[in-house]
């Protein structure tokens, strides 16, 4: 499971992730843009609290994960990316699935919040770009956190669909995302560390670093186990 503050880079390192696990990356975000783009009735008013950069009620975040999470692909495991949000999505995800490692990024407000307003992700596919490059100094730790473009400006490299800024990419709403964030993650952050489960990640280059970085995490605590 990854947790951490939106922006921080849980769907871009998950995606990358799973592959390399034999897994499959499970982001509710993603469920959830799928059925607003569907206009379904669950979908309308899921729409309606991301606009506003709320989070969607327990009960329909948790009946749209266990309908995923009973495709074939979830037999020998899967990637959560922004499941759980409160301690009783936590303790309603116990009842029917466990977790092994709870992986926790870690990253500098100010520079989020550029990387957020910079993010562009494909209306297609879903697939995330960034064209913020970062490179700096601050209170001692270095940021290089580059661009992540695709090779034919505003078209997705992987199926041609158009580039997007989402609308919950925007500072204002980008805000109050971090601020409900901040509110919620503490107790879920308590709940997972009490439980031994949490791995602290701290952010501070681009996925061909950080993936790795992850991985070799991932592999030390295998073998502590």
């Amino acid at each position: 499971m990854f947790l951490g503050p939106p922006g921080s880079g849980k769907g871009t390192y998950a995606s990358r992730l799973g592959p390399i696990l034999g897994i499959p990356h499970i982001s509710t975000g993603d469920i959830f843009r799928e059925e607003a783009n569907r206009n379904t009735p669950l979908g309308k008013e899921v729409a309606g609290y991301m606009s506003r950069g709320e989070l969607v009620p327990d009960d329909l975040t948790v009946q749209v994960l266990k309908e995923r999470m009973k495709r074939p692909d979830c037999l020998n495991g899967y990637i959560l990316d922004g499941y759980p949000r409160t301690i009783r999505q936590a303790e309603e995800l116990d009842k029917f699935s466990s977790v092994d490692v709870v992986i926790l990024l870690k990253i500098l407000e100010d520079i989020l919040i550029g990387k957020l307003s910079a993010r562009r992700v494909c209306g297609k596919c879903g697939e995330i770009y960034n064209i913020a490059d970062i490179r700096r100094t601050v209170s001692g730790q270095t940021f290089d956190l580059p661009a992540m473009l695709p090779k034919v400006s505003g078209i997705c490299d992987k199926c041609g669909g158009e580039l997007i800024q989402r609308k919950d990419d925007t500072e204002h709403v980008i805000r109050n995302r971090l601020m409900v964030y901040r509110e919620q993650a503490e107790p879920l952050v308590r709940y997972y560390r009490d439980k031994g489960l949490i791995e602290d990640i701290y952010v501070t280059s681009g996925p061909n670093i950080m993936v790795p970085k992850i991985r070799e995490q991932l592999k030390r605590r295998v073998e502590k186990a």
